[in-house]
């Protein structure tokens, strides 16, 4: 839950690669808590991304029903840091509220 001194960033993703890579970048360079970094489907379907990648690129059955949006609450003076690891790690667009 965000306060005064966090907003919740998210950015969408068209693969669970790069949806994974953008985790790592979080933990990596924000140092934000894997358990506080949500990755979760941008839509009702359960889904594997738009596109096929990493494993899923050698299976017949991959649910591509849509992206893949990693969240987090992010302190304010890291923000412009979160925005740049979602980018560095694929975001097809990155929100903040």
């Amino acid at each position: 839950m965000s306060d005064d001194s966090t907003k919740t960033m998210w950015a969408t993703f068209a693969t669970r690669e790069a949806a994974d890579c953008a985790v790592e970048h979080l933990v990596q360079q924000c140092g934000i808590a894997r358990a506080d970094v949500f990755v979760e489907p941008n839509a009702d379907a359960n889904t594997a991304g738009i596109k096929a990648s990493g494993g899923d690129a050698v299976r017949a059955d991959a649910p591509l029903h849509g992206e893949i949006r990693v969240s987090a609450d992010i302190a304010r003076q890291d923000l412009l840091k979160a925005e740049k690891a979602f980018r560095e790690a694929g975001a097809r667009s990155v929100m903040a509220q």
